[in-house]
């Protein structure tokens, strides 16, 4: 409990340390439209709080990275885990993955601007950035695995779904954790990146963009805090989830 109390002792005070030094600036800059001081943006975010916009807003950007992600990840493990068992299948995969890779992220909105409507076209754009993670991950992961165990099982004629199961699933789950964690944080920056170009109705990214247009500097801010917040907390209950998930395995 000590110890426990001492750690948060030390994250306020770090916390506390970055606030004088956002101040200072403000302060040495003396000029609200560049750099507002953190009271003023804590004043702006505590009046949108109360907005009913704010919350749809907020609701429908954790939809959309919700969905990316439960997409990208699915699609990622089923096809990582081909990919790793059939030799055909990573090579059918690569030029996609290779062209994926290097397309930059702008060119993916603009894209699927043409191709979507304003709602979907985040969803399509995170999908697209992190399955090959998910799915490079899984490959690894299955290419890591022991042959001399796949060989064994082979030799006493499990069947491939078994193999799947039992073998090469237990072994990529670490690289899936690591791979979702990367996905988690990439992926809200990517939806909101898309929202501002697609300007959804509700969403974060368009209350980023009206607020740089008239120079809202304040509320500019406001959001950009909401963003960080809801990203380190997605990452904070993902990671107490695995962390669960794995003392009742070892229990």
């Amino acid at each position: 409990m000590k110890d426990f109390i001492i750690k948060i002792i030390k994250k306020i005070t770090i916390l506390f340390f970055w606030l004088i030094i956002w101040e200072l600036g403000s302060l040495f800059l003396n000029k609200e439209i560049l750099l507002p001081g953190p009271v003023a943006v804590l004043n702006k975010l505590a009046t949108l709080i109360f907005q009913m916009y704010f919350w749809k807003s907020i609701a429908y950007s954790l939809l959309r990275v919700f969905l990316a992600l439960l997409i990208s990840i699915t699609i990622g493990i089923v096809f990582g885990i081909l990919g790793g068992v059939f030799r055909i299948f990573e090579e059918i995969m690569e030029p996609f993955m290779a062209a994926v890779k290097s397309t930059p992220v702008m060119s993916i909105i603009i894209l699927a601007l043409v191709w979507f409507k304003s709602g979907n076209v985040a969803i399509f754009t995170a999908i697209l950035i992190c399955f090959p993670i998910i799915y490079t991950n899984v490959l690894e992961g299955i290419k890591s695995v022991d042959n001399k165990i796949i060989e064994m099982a082979v030799l006493y004629k499990a069947k491939k779904f078994y193999i799947i199961k039992d073998i090469y699933l237990p072994s990529i789950s670490t690289y899936i954790i690591s791979g979702t964690l990367l996905c988690l944080g990439l992926g809200w920056k990517v939806v909101v990146a898309s929202e501002v170009l697609s300007t959804p109705k509700y969403s974060i990214g368009i209350n980023l963009l009206n607020a740089k247009t008239i120079l809202d500097t304040e509320e500019l801010f406001a959001w950009t805090i909401v963003v960080v917040i809801l990203s380190l907390l997605l990452e904070i209950i993902f990671k107490k989830y695995i962390n669960r998930l794995n003392s009742r395995m070892s229990n």
